[in-house]
């Protein structure tokens, strides 16, 4: 009897002429996530399995990697009735329970008993030797037989995996990550589909502090755990931003920060080969984000913009964010860019050329060059605690 791991892939399963591509790079990122582990992964078109030493702990690191539909404690034999008796005989002695249900899978069919008759065998079996009732509809103790050609698998519990396609699969993409709530959830989301994921935070010192940083430092390493290779790109935005105070009418300075912000993210996201930019705007939530807001916002680049959470309210965002680690940390009170300068009446249906009108109050192309020139890579993200912010 051999104890391991089973990954079953789910979605993936759909992608057929791509399936090869799509379960290389699943095993390239569950190899990441277990880096600091001892284990060994062999793989399948339908199947993953993990041998190591402590598999509580290598189940929870699993959990956070995208691309896998079940994750199963199971127990490997030959295939051979008595063997497979034996199993069950074994798995019945540590399970709760006064009813059971057989599962056959005969996935190797030169195995002689047909899945039907081998699960009322097994059940015979059981009946005879134990204490325990048929209940075919809602059983207590379901036991699955997986027969396969590389041996024959049991188990009883099947653990939920976070689903969604391996990240990396789609390319990279670029997330406006500011210390708020929705922009994690937008981040956690793209990942989920597949997208190879970094981070680009406006920091704007003075008036910004370092521990608001920190906090959105602290926002990448919890998406860095899904991830495993998540980048902060960090952008000075301090002179850029005076301007637009100095130079801007107050009602339409958000409108014309968040136009500067999309342009520095574009130059910059072609310049590093990213595909499209993410943020966490959602739909009339804020005066830049009703639909006029976006459209005149979106009119200065030509990357696709994808808004994971365009759709959500904010109980369902904020439902997402505890789910995921990140609601704690986005709460903490440290003002970003995007709201020290905010002005009584910011305009929620703005003008395109109005905007234009005011962007030539002042010459902001060298500005933006010299923001993307001091960006800072961070690619250490240690964890911060709640200390570490204070």
């Amino acid at each position: 009897m051999e104890t391991l791991l089973m990954i079953k892939y789910g979605e993936l399963t759909t992608k057929k002429a791509n399936r090869k591509t799509f379960i290389s790079i699943l095993q390239k990122n569950i190899e990441q996530m277990l880096k600091e582990e001892n284990v060994e992964i062999i793989s399948d078109r339908v199947r993953m399995y993990i041998k190591g030493e402590n598999l509580s702990e290598i189940e929870k690191k699993l959990k956070k990697v995208f691309g896998l539909h079940s994750i199963v404690f199971c127990y490997k034999v030959n295939t051979n009735v008595e063997e497979i008796k034996n199993q069950i005989s074994f798995l019945l002695k540590k399970e709760m329970g006064k009813t059971f249900k057989i599962i056959t899978k005969r996935a190797d069919k030169t195995f002689p008993i047909p899945s039907m008759e081998f699960s009322r065998q097994m059940g015979a079996y059981i009946l005879k030797n134990f204490d325990l009732k048929v209940d075919v509809h809602h059983p207590e103790i379901p036991i699955t037989i997986e027969i396969r050609k590389e041996g024959t698998f049991l188990y009883t519990k099947e653990n939920p995996g976070i689903g969604g396609y391996p990240v990396g699969i789609q390319g990279k993409g670029l997330l406006m990550l500011s210390g708020g709530i929705d922009s994690p959830v937008a981040g956690y989301l793209a990942l989920k589909r597949g997208v190879s994921v970094e981070g680009i935070y406006f920091e704007s010192p003075p008036h910004t502090s370092l521990e608001a940083k920190n906090k959105v430092i602290k926002l990448a390493n919890i998406l860095n755990e899904y991830s495993g290779h998540f980048r902060l790109h960090v952008v000075p935005f301090t002179k850029l931003q005076e301007e637009i105070y100095k130079k801007v009418p107050s009602d339409y300075m958000i409108t014309i920060m968040r136009r500067m912000m999309y342009r520095i993210c574009e130059r910059y996201a072609k310049k590093n080969h990213f595909k499209i930019l993410i943020n966490g705007e959602s739909i009339g939530q804020v005066a830049s984000q009703t639909l006029d807001s976006m459209l005149v916002i979106n009119h200065v680049v030509n990357l696709p913009v994808v808004r994971p959470v365009a759709c959500f309210d904010k109980l369902e965002i904020i439902d997402l964010a505890n789910k995921i680690g990140t609601y704690e940390t986005s709460i903490l009170p440290f003002e970003d860019c995007c709201t020290i300068f905010v002005p009584k009446h910011p305009v929620i249906h703005p003008e395109l050329n109005k905007c234009e009108e005011y962007e030539k109050n002042f010459d902001f192309e060298p500005l933006i060059e010299e923001c993307i020139e001091h960006i800072e890579v961070i690619t250490d993200l240690k964890p911060k605690t709640y200390e570490d912010i204070l």
